[in-house]
């Protein structure tokens, strides 16, 4: 997957000051092209009604105001009054916006103490007129709904607006698919790219689906759900590669390039009438939908096959130009337009012979721009929220050691460097220095992966910044941003949640360093990157070693834990009272929060999992020192003292194993709200999971959840404490004390 882009930027374009609006206590997300701001503020009393011209009671526009006004704000407009909040749709309303396709979506909101009027140039204007009134509306210092004096008009910057729903390691519930629509149509999102790997019932090959995956019915309310709130839910199908969900099947053998499951074999038609069915079958199921992302991402191994000889950077290019070139013209003929990501190994000159109507959405080589300029075609701005960082992504910057490059002789994982200003503003200064801003971006995707298996709850902060980019790149900063979206995420009484987002995101890192990383003994390497087959692929895992175990008899033991971990348990030492705090902090903004609190059940989820890492560091390091304890006893031929300290180390460790299970419990109770059992099994049919080495996927080790926990289960506390209790019965035996229970 593509996690690095964003971290490698361009001449850093100047940072916005603060909006007038934000200056005044109001703010919008995303931005607006245009404010008048006017002095004063109006009241949103008991003398307004909601008055529309010519629109049925049933549109979304009227629907979502008096919803989201009750809602959010515990405010019903009258059925008549004096004032009124007045909703109109009339073409060209808005003017001046070239681009017709964006002048459909502009609004103008005229606010005054004498009437309110939101009017679109459309459907979709009118509910993004709506949208910002909603967001506009905040509460007086007497418990008064405000609004500000002000004339507004509005249009987007990008026709697409992407948001990334990536499914490939976890399958959200229906009511989770529609609130995440729901708030992404609060921010003027158009676009879902809804990556569903085996998350579909494909019904030409029912075989690929997982158990419970959504069936075509399922998958078209998801859609009607959001072309009711002006959203095409956009089916991401990724093929010929990242194709181990479909490969992964025995029927599908003779399909591998290469015999692996990474890629399927470009010079065999077979690879075309299966991938070709799968784009019929979730076009059928995505009626009201344009596009079709048919992916193409990361095709690093185009003909490779033996069948496809001669192989080379030449032949490669041809290959996977050649299923590019069909698959426009398939998708075509179902009146789809294609979306791809056109990369390596595509070469310029055959990027030349790809149709002008192709959307590029990463444009991801030198040399592109000029050809894509010349042939007339679009692109997406490619923002990377999320990448490959564990339990939380690195939306902020963050102090300390954790966002630099590693000590000499350490070796972490590549992404732990981070990006020293964070997602957030280095995502703000990529869009605005992308090359495809150079071009004709005709809109922008907000990538936000799950190879590391976050969850979804993680994704807003990153996934509203993708939706301010791509209406009105450059108006706003990274700081103000950020700040808006926690007044709207969680509404205006919650306060330092910035802080909070930082503190977890820093401990977050701070786990994910505090691991041995050692050559994985469950994987065998990887099968290769864009540098090449079987170049830079070893697969690691996550571990501890446990202290020694005291010699039978004598109990004498070497300590090392303490020694081997002492920078980790300086770590934990540092991080443990923090994430305390944490944990209470964010159980107490429940309380304050007026909307979205499963988000913060998530949060406090994650934060007491990691707490939990610390506090195993500690108890180790507890029981190792009672190991020193009961062999200086036994020296002395102090047998009881020593028994003593065997059972002290014993029951430590058996505290912080079971502890530890206990809050991987809580994890999964939490996630499994919104999202379905990882790997669940439906009616007698199981998941097939398979071991795959084509992709360093933390979420994909294991068919569950166990993923999050294949750290600490790996070091074998349960077998450690057993040990350790027939160590202290043979020695309670030898010394004729009582046998410990």
């Amino acid at each position: 997957m593509r996690t690095a882009a964003l971290l490698v930027l361009a001449a850093v374009a100047p940072l916005a000051g603060q909006t007038p609006l934000w200056l005044r206590g109001y703010s919008v997300i995303p931005t607006p092209q245009r404010v008048d701001l006017r002095d004063g503020d109006v009241a949103l009393d008991g003398s307004w009604f909601v008055k529309s011209e010519g629109l049925p009671a049933t549109h979304m526009a009227i629907r979502s105001l008096t919803q989201d006004l009750r809602g959010f704000h515990q405010y019903s407009p009258a059925a008549s009054g004096a004032k009124a909040i007045q909703l109109a749709v009339k073409q060209d309303a808005v003017s001046g916006v070239d681009d017709p396709e964006l002048r459909k979506e502009a609004y103008r909101l005229r606010i005054a103490a004498d009437g309110i009027q939101i009017t679109g140039n459309s459907d979709a204007g009118l509910f993004y007129g709506v949208q910002t009134l909603l967001q506009l509306v905040r509460e007086g210092p007497r418990g008064t709904l405000l609004l500000p004096q002000a004339t507004i008009e509005d249009w987007p910057r990008l026709q697409l607006r992407f948001l990334h729903w990536d499914t490939k390691n976890h399958q959200d519930r229906m009511e989770t698919l529609q609130r995440y629509l729901d708030w992404s149509a609060r921010m003027k999102v158009n676009m879902i790219g809804f990556e569903l790997e085996d998350k579909f019932a494909y019904p030409s090959n029912p075989v690929i689906g997982a158990p419970g995956a959504f069936t075509p019915a399922e998958l078209q309310e998801i859609v009607n759900y959001g072309l009711e709130r002006f959203i095409q839910v956009v089916p991401v199908i990724q093929a010929p590669a990242h194709l181990s969900y479909v490969l992964k099947h025995p029927q599908f053998a003779r399909l591998r390039a290469d015999g692996n499951n990474y890629q399927a074999a470009l010079c065999e038609e077979g690879t075309y009438k299966l991938i070709f069915q799968m784009y019929d079958d979730v076009i059928a199921a995505t009626k009201g939908v344009d596009y079709l992302f048919v992916s193409t991402d990361e095709v690093y191994y185009a003909g490779i096959e033996g069948t496809c000889a001669p192989y080379n950077p030449e032949t490669r290019s041809r290959r996977l130009a050649e299923f590019d070139r069909r698959a426009r013209d398939h998708v075509a003929s179902r009146g789809r337009r294609m979306l791809a990501w056109l990369e390596y190994p595509l070469l310029p000159k055959e990027l030349e012979t790809l149709p002008s109507d192709i959307i590029d959405g990463v444009m991801g080589e030198d040399g592109f721009e000029e050809i894509e300029r010349r042939k007339g075609m679009r692109q997406l701005l490619y923002l990377s929220m999320q990448g490959s960082e564990f339990l939380f992504p690195d939306y902020l910057s963050i102090d300390g050691d954790l966002n630099l490059p590693a000590a000499e002789g350490e070796d972490p994982f590549e992404f732990e460097r981070g990006s020293p200003v964070g997602r957030v503003t280095a995502g703000f200064r990529s869009v605005l220095n992308n090359r495809a801003m150079k071009v004709n971006p005709i809109g922008i995707f907000g990538a936000a992966w799950d190879d590391s298996g976050l969850h979804g709850e993680t994704f807003w902060l990153g996934w509203s910044a993708a939706a301010q980019y791509g209406w009105n790149p450059g108006a706003v900063n990274a700081e103000q941003h950020i700040a808006e979206f926690m007044r709207f995420y969680y509404g205006p009484r919650v306060t330092g949640m910035t802080e909070l987002y930082r503190t977890l995101q820093e401990q977050a890192r701070a786990w994910q360093r505090s691991w041995d990383r050692v050559p994985s003994r469950v994987r065998g390497p990887g099968y290769g990157n864009s540098d090449g087959k079987g170049i830079g692929t070893a697969r690691w895992d996550q571990t501890l070693v446990l202290p020694p175990l005291p010699a039978a008899g004598d109990l004498r033991v070497e300590p090392s834990f303490a020694r081997t971990y002492q920078r980790y348990l300086q770590r934990a030492r540092e991080r443990r009272g923090e994430n305390d705090r944490l944990v209470q902090a964010l159980v107490e903004q429940m309380a304050d929060a007026d909307r979205n609190r499963y988000n913060l059940q998530v949060l406090a989820a994650l934060a007491r999992f990691i707490g939990h890492h610390w506090q195993l560091l500690e108890t180790l390091t507890e029981a190792e020192h009672s190991l020193g304890e009961a062999q200086a006893a036994a020296a002395k031929g102090d047998a009881r003292g020593a028994l003593r300290a065997l059972r002290s180390a014993h029951s430590l460790v058996v505290r912080t194993q079971r502890e530890g299970e206990e809050v991987f419990r809580e994890l999964i109770a939490v996630f499994e709200v919104s999202q379905f059992p990882k790997g669940q099994a439906v009616n007698g049919r199981a998941y097939v999971h398979v071991l795959d080495d084509t992709k360093d996927q933390w979420a994909a080790r294991t068919a569950d959840l166990g993923y999050m926990f294949a750290a600490e289960r790996s070091m074998g506390l349960e077998e450690y404490a057993r040990k350790l209790h027939t160590i202290a019965e043979q020695y309670a035996r030898a010394n004729g004390l009582p046998v410990p229970e």
